[in-house]
């Protein structure tokens, strides 16, 4: 991972939580990660990384990611052992 993925990372794990994070930030952020990103039905993201999967949900119209989601990616990130 370079700096902006890194600095990506330790946004996503900030307290309070952010709600301005790009969502084209953290997939880079997850490729750098050596995620497997694939697309799903509509805004679905298939995201599979370390035996973890999950699924999100892009964000639309807006680009950055909301609170809710962000926690969603913060759990996902620690059980795939992926910590700032």
């Amino acid at each position: 991972m370079n700096q902006k993925h890194r600095r990506t990372l330790e946004a996503v794990f900030d307290d309070p939580v952010r709600s301005n994070i790009p969502w084209r930030d953290i997939e880079a952020m997850l490729d750098a990660a050596g995620a497997e990103i694939t697309e799903g039905q509509g805004s679905r993201v298939r995201i599979a990384l370390n035996g973890v999967r999950a699924v999100f949900h892009r964000p639309h119209p807006q680009k950055e990611t909301d609170k809710g989601a962000v926690r969603s990616m913060r759990r996902f990130l620690a059980e795939a052992g992926v910590t700032p």
